[in-house]
């Protein structure tokens, strides 16, 4: 079974920079469109930057030029690089792995921007 595995998230203030991983299992990684999600409350989840297996990249507008995603195939793993960051930011961090037949989601990460 594909297993998806985020982490990397936790409390930074605004202005400050985190990097989340997301590392997954069971599936033929480098074959595999990605992207990363992302969940304030009382909000639907959102995208936020998405990495196809080419590694073809776009970004929500509200992060660009200060995301940054990308992927390492030798370690199955996809990043988001999170710099600048602001309380708006401020959500639950979804990464999804688009496999063959399905889509699989992580658990998420708690990201926290204080003012």
């Amino acid at each position: 079974q594909v297993q998806v595995v985020e982490s990397g998230g936790g409390l930074v203030q605004a202005g400050g920079s985190l990097r989340l991983s997301c590392a997954a299992s069971g599936s033929i990684f480098s074959r595999n469109d990605m992207a990363w999600y992302r969940q304030a409350p009382g909000k639907q989840r959102e995208l936020v930057a998405t990495i196809t297996s080419r590694g073809s990249i776009n970004y929500a507008d509200s992060v660009k030029g200060r995301f940054i995603i990308f992927r390492d195939n030798a370690k199955n793993t996809l990043y988001l690089q999170m710099n600048s960051l602001k309380p708006e930011d401020t959500a639950v961090y979804y990464c999804k792995v688009e496999a063959f037949m399905n889509d699989h989601w992580g658990q998420g990460t708690q990201v926290t921007v204080s003012s």
